[in-house]
């Protein structure tokens, strides 16, 4: 049977809160009896957008990511809430509006942070998915019709055929450790778990100190090579994908202008500054 699931591309947001928006547009002051009570004006989204920011100037990223109800397979929230949550044939899960009433303690059943509570209402809800849309024929939730980047893609497949698209395409779900068996799945997600090392390569030239494009650049972690590049027309260089406390990592950099090295401990992403070449030297005289 085919079954609903949502792919969100990492890289593409914006975090220009369409999504979350269009989603409070939808159920603040509507009551769509047996999918969710009416939310709240006031209060949390189901839909959130969380924040990382990477490096220091001039090398910074931002990555926005996305997070919502995962419609588990294996919901902890079900297993917590009994028949105050229900899954549907076709992969969605609702929390009864009716049942759940007055269990705020279902909120902390969800280890994704997706479930909020709606005081107003004396009720938890979640990110429905839009069934209620989904029931009259629309084939794609408000957050989706709404994203000015093509940030989310609904898809209805069987489950054979999301797990080859999953592997296919790189398709990663969050905390997979959890084994919760999500819906949810996340295209570049490495963009969110991962760290990089960077830098900016220099040398005096002629007396003028210039970006140098095309040095060999190397990453070592315990004398090994990891990895190596070259740097780009603004002397700029980048190793991506690298673990969040991948600890201590060094830098070598060659050139015909000469060579240059630095170190860090890898916490978080990390931009080396400047590298200023350094001529070898039976050539240093010809660079000052």
């Amino acid at each position: 049977m085919s079954k609903w699931n949502m792919i969100i591309n990492v890289g593409r947001c914006e975090n220009c809160y369409n999504c979350v928006i269009a989603d409070r547009d939808e159920h603040v002051g509507n009551d769509f009896p047996g999918y969710a009570a009416p939310a709240a004006a006031v209060g949390d989204s189901p839909i959130r957008i969380l924040r990382r920011a990477q490096g220091s100037a001039p090398m910074v990223e931002t990555t926005y990511l996305p997070v919502m109800c995962n419609h588990c397979d294996d919901a902890p929230c079900i297993r917590y809430a009994g028949d105050a949550i229900r899954k549907r044939d076709d992969g969605i899960v609702i929390i009864d509006p009716v049942k759940a009433r007055g269990r705020k303690d279902i909120v902390g059943s969800c280890p994704y942070g997706a479930i909020v509570w709606n005081e107003e209402q004396q009720a938890p809800q979640t990110w429905i998915f839009d069934a209620h849309l989904l029931d009259q024929g629309w084939r794609q939730p408000r957050c989706q019709q709404s994203c000015p980047t093509d940030v989310f893609e609904a898809v209805k497949l069987d489950d054979a055929a999301m797990t080859q698209k999953a592997a296919k395409e790189g398709l990663r779900a969050l905390k997979p450790d959890l084994a919760t068996k999500p819906r949810v799945w996340y295209r570049g997600l490495e963009r969110w778990e991962t760290c990089f090392v960077g830098g900016s390569v220099s040398a005096k030239v002629r007396g003028v100190v210039e970006c140098i494009e095309g040095a060999e650049v190397t990453l070592s972690q315990g004398g090994k090579p990891v990895a190596t590049t070259a740097t780009d027309g603004f002397g700029d260089f980048r190793f991506d994908n690298l673990p969040k406390d991948g600890g201590a990592y060094r830098v070598d950099v060659s050139h015909a202008h000469g060579s240059a090295w630095g170190e860090c401990v890898l916490g978080e992403s990390v931009y080396l500054g400047e590298l200023r070449l350094v001529p070898a030297a039976k050539d240093r005289h010809t660079d000052v």
